[in-house]
């Protein structure tokens, strides 16, 4: 994906408040966002940002984990692997959402 100059200095700035840009190879029009276990894509918004595409999420393993309701639980999941979604792994992923959604707002 080429990015304009702008994009990369938002990147940049991602990177500076300690997100990590990776790819997903399941997403490859897609740029990638990580902290910690929390990760979200982004979708380049021509000609200078970045907005959230779909929803962040906990990783299973490298994988974006989709939240399911069950008789035993909530649970991040991927396939047939699983992580439960304790109140802690929930309040850093609302944590991650608004520190990116802070973070792709436009400087002035």
């Amino acid at each position: 994906m080429e990015v304009t100059q702008q994009q990369a200095r938002n990147l940049e700035r991602l990177q500076a408040q300690g997100f990590q840009i990776v790819a997903f190879a399941l997403y490859p029009n897609y740029l990638g966002v990580r902290k910690g276990n929390c990760a979200a894509l982004l979708a380049p918004v021509m000609p200078e940002g970045f907005a959230i595409y779909g929803t962040p999420t906990w990783l299973v393993g490298d994988n974006f984990g989709v939240r399911v309701k069950r008789s035993d639980g909530e649970w991040f999941v991927w396939k047939k692997e699983r992580v439960e979604a304790t109140r802690e792994r929930v309040a850093e992923l609302e944590e991650f959402s608004a520190e990116l959604t802070d973070a792709l707002l436009p400087t002035i």
